[in-house]
């Protein structure tokens, strides 16, 4: 779960009522009858898979694909891998795998939009894409810009470190006191868990995730704070950490359940897609996700 606090945006959205017929014109619209036009939306409206960008024969989902084992971004289309719009680059991970299921479901070819994370809710706003799979936390402050379905990943926060550090064998957030950390910009974790440590001396928040382990990693810091997926991916890539798992309660980091439930999210209003989504989703369980993750992590480049 990335688990990111965006700022408010100020953005206007111009929101088309209903879904767009493909194939329609002015000229034809004139020269039908209201009775006719009116039987042919309806037929539309039946037919259609749920859209929010326009195009209702493609699902087209923004993520960052740089947020292992969530999205990446690699070179190929192993194992299962969609090609990214306006690139030779394909994207995959734990949302690329949702993404290609949920688009199964609809009837819809996945188009994947790479952005940053910054630019995914206005994208949704402006109807340039349908949603965002991107491991977003579904905050009150998010869900007054868009709609978000249910929760597609459950996930906790961890505490990574090196295997020597003087906070390897920290057993609750109390143990963290006087670390230099970090984490990433923009995130629950930089925001609200950071803070939460006595006398910590916090660095800059990190552009991306994968900075923030580089950091670590590279002794600039002592500590950075995370999700669970995120930090069993990194000790894949970096054997020299450890993750430190407070196991919720009292001594660890104090977070709401919509901090640790992450959604897909969709132009507000946008129904239709919405329950189709949610549809798919009321078929998988926990566990489903579980292995799902398992696998993104198993494949993830960090594991090469």
């Amino acid at each position: 779960m990335k688990l990111k606090n965006t700022l408010a945006l100020s953005l206007a959205a111009v929101m088309a009522a209903g879904l767009t017929a493909c194939g329609s014109s002015a000229d034809t619209a004139s020269a039908a009858s209201p009775a006719a036009d009116s039987t042919a939306a309806e037929a539309a409206a039946d037919t259609a898979a749920p859209d929010g960008d326009g195009d209702p024969t493609t699902l087209t989902v923004a993520m960052e694909c740089a947020y292992a084992p969530y999205n990446w971004t690699q070179n190929d289309d192993a194992n299962g891998a969609v090609e990214i719009r306006g690139s030779s680059d394909y994207a995959y991970g734990y949302d690329v795998m949702m993404a290609k299921k949920i688009g199964e479901a609809l009837g819809q070819k996945v188009q994947i939009v790479k952005l940053d994370w910054d630019s995914l809710i206005p994208a949704v706003m402006s109807g340039d894409v349908d949603c965002v799979i991107a491991g977003q936390s579904i905050t009150a402050e998010r869900a007054a810009q868009v709609d978000f379905s249910d929760p597609y990943y459950y996930a906790s926060i961890v505490t990574l470190t090196k295997k020597d550090s003087a906070y390897a064998n920290a057993a609750s957030v109390a143990d963290l006191a006087g670390a230099t950390a970090t984490s990433q910009l923009g995130t629950i974790w930089y925001d609200t868990c950071l803070p939460q440590i006595e006398n910590a001396n916090i660095l800059p928040a990190q552009e991306t995730a994968p900075a923030m382990l580089v950091a670590l990693n590279s002794g600039a810091c002592d500590i950075v704070v995370t999700d669970h997926p995120t930090g069993q991916a990194a000790l894949t890539a970096y054997p020299d950490l450890v993750m430190l798992d407070f196991g919720g309660g009292d001594g660890d980091f104090q977070v709401s359940d919509e901090d640790i439930n992450i959604g897909i999210s969709m132009k507000k209003g946008n129904t239709a897609l919405k329950d189709a989504i949610n549809k798919v989703l009321a078929t998988m369980t926990t566990d489903d996700y579980n292995t799902m993750m398992d696998e993104a992590i198993s494949v993830q480049p960090l594991s090469e």
